[in-house]
């Protein structure tokens, strides 16, 4: 009780007493007006409304606020019902609020912001060119800063062209800035007007050269259609100003989507030599390791990123647990991957984490873990069910891992990778027939799937059935994915079963050459040995086996010679 009366007392006190330090106001609520006695109805609304705010209840305060405000004309009292009229978002009687401040208190900037507040969420853009005009006139001092505000308060708008339209008319007086031709520029830009904004922001480096948020405009403009020259541009202004951080790291990013993979690393080195700190260069640079295979530089980064203050520390959980998985470290990948506890590689993980640990004999733990998952959507429940197969199947439940993969494509009944997957499981199963109609189906509906036309041709190859057909689905796939060592695999082999054997031998070597995978090295043994050079065959079967002495087709390859 002791609270709400002092609330009461400090409220009242601001229409009594004059405000410290500020210009005196054109109107104050006073004991008499038109006959009126003020102070008991401003001490009685000012409690009732400080009161029902402090109890939750806006609407009992703001009635009370408009009422007071209107009967008193004062500046304070406008501006506290203008606040809780934009509050309750009753955007109407926030505007009559502050234009009723404006008038009473004419050079009060804070009131002009008011009504310029209320008409951009009332969207009534016509009325806001004049408005955000007398702003500018207003506050000469601060000229240039608001010019830079303008498109963020106007960020909602959803007629950009519109909004490029008012930046024009009210920046347009202020030629001699370079704040209000970039913020014509941005303006532009967000209406998809390129060359206006690539315009804007060169006449706004003419007068700021080494303004980088103008060169940022300028290159983001011409990236759209122009992007070799966006490159060059970004390459003279790094140049021109060495430390221009966020330029350098979109010259990176425009490096990367040309596949230019050195000299975009490049460019993140020389930033992180500069900003070591720096979330926004490490991530992307860390990703570029990984795409580079150098899994060294690319966990050192991300190990930077975890001890910092990166927020989306469950992402480089994932990708760390990539790491220790793909060099055997399966504990720390475990570790890892069960860290990740939201994010876009959250199922990722825990697939992930289920066939580490099923690998490790906990079938059951991972089965666990998997069925405990809420997956909220359609596209979740797919990715747990892939991971669940995958499961079943390293167990060696393929049955169940099918019947899985089935009610997951009763439901989606045309997705690639349920086809693909369910495809290889039936083969396994014996189910000749439904892994070919699978196959035949995914291939209709993507007809340049390297991975569906190489898995078909090479179980035709394998069976030593419609070689050629079988050969010309494999020579597709590897047209369309030259460098793939696994393709690369099945066109030797089908090359092989044709009777072209140096041919197809020469292609498993290259293939193994690229990944020693023990499936490569069972075939390229059954070759050598079928060419009579057994002691070549026995040594790449024996160094496979020491590699890799579960693999079951090496194992099988290996007994089918050697009984």
């Amino acid at each position: 009780m002791f609270r709400k009366l002092l609330i009461v007392l400090l409220a009242c006190s601001a229409f009594l007493l004059p405000v410290a330090h500020a210009r005196p106001a054109k109107a104050s609520v006073v004991p008499q007006q038109g006959g009126e006695d003020l102070l008991p109805r401003a001490v009685f609304e000012v409690l009732l409304g400080e009161i029902a705010l402090d109890r939750g209840k806006p609407d009992v305060a703001l009635s009370a606020y408009v009422d007071l405000a209107r009967r008193s004309k004062d500046p304070r009292v406008l501006q506290r019902a203008f606040e809780i009229a934009t509050d309750s978002r009753l955007f109407e009687l926030a505007l009559e609020m502050a234009r009723l401040w404006s008038q009473n208190d004419p050079q009060s900037f804070r009131a002009q912001q008011a009504i310029t507040a209320a008409l951009v969420q009332l969207n009534r853009l016509d009325e806001l060119t004049q408005q955000i005009a007398l702003m500018l006139e207003l506050d000469k001092e601060r000229l240039a800063e608001h010019l830079l505000y303008l498109n963020r308060m106007l960020a909602r708008q959803p007629d950009r062209a519109a909004v490029s339209r008012l930046v024009r008319k009210v920046a347009s007086p202020y030629a001699g800035m370079a704040e209000a031709h970039y913020a014509m520029a941005v303006a532009a830009l967000a209406a998809d007007e390129q060359q206006q904004a690539q315009d804007e922001a060169l006449k706004a480096l003419e007068l700021r050269p080494d303004w980088e948020p103008a060169a940022l405009v300028h290159a983001r403009a011409l990236a759209k259609t122009a992007p070799a020259e966006a490159l060059a541009f970004l390459r003279r202004f790094v140049d021109d100003n060495p430390k221009a951080a966020d330029a350098r790291l979109m010259l990176a990013r425009l490096l990367l989507g040309e596949k230019a993979y050195e000299q975009a690393r490049a460019q993140f080195s020389r930033i992180l030599e500069d900003y070591p700190d720096s979330p926004e260069a490490l991530f992307p640079a860390a990703m570029l390791a990984l795409q580079q295979d150098d899994r060294t530089s690319a966990r050192a980064i991300l190990e930077r990123l975890l001890s910092g203050t990166f927020p989306d520390k469950s992402t480089v959980h994932y990708y760390l647990g990539e790491i220790e998985e793909e060099e055997k470290n399966m504990g720390a990948a475990l570790v890892h991957y069960q860290q990740v506890i939201a994010g876009d590689q959250y199922l990722r993980a825990k697939g992930r984490a289920a066939l580490i640990l099923t690998r490790q004999g906990r079938f059951d733990e991972a089965l666990s873990m998997l069925r405990q998952s809420k997956a909220q959507t359609k596209e979740e429940r797919l990715r747990l069910g892939l991971a669940e197969a995958s499961v079943l199947r390293e167990g060696k439940r393929s049955g169940e891992a099918f019947e899985v993969l089935d009610r997951l494509l009763n439901e989606s009944p045309d997705d690639p990778e349920l086809l693909y997957e369910s495809a290889l499981t039936a083969e396994r199963l014996g189910r000749i027939e439904v892994f070919e109609a699978r196959l035949r189906r995914l291939i209709a509906l993507k007809p340049d799937d390297a991975h569906a036309l190489n898995a078909l041709g090479y179980s035709l190859a394998d069976r030593n059935v419609r070689l050629d057909e079988a050969y010309d689905l494999i020579k597709k796939a590897s047209d369309l994915s030259p460098q793939n060592p696994f393709i690369m695999d099945s066109l030797g082999w089908v090359l092989f079963r044709q009777g072209k054997i140096e041919e197809g031998l020469q292609l498993l070597q290259a293939a193994y050459k690229l990944r020693s995978d023990p499936e490569i090295a069972a075939h390229i043994g059954e070759v050598l040995w079928v060419l009579g050079r057994q002691d070549e065959a026995r040594a790449i079967w024996r160094s496979a086996a020491e590699q890799y002495p579960d693999n079951e087709a090496l194992s099988a390859t290996i007994k089918k010679f050697q009984p």
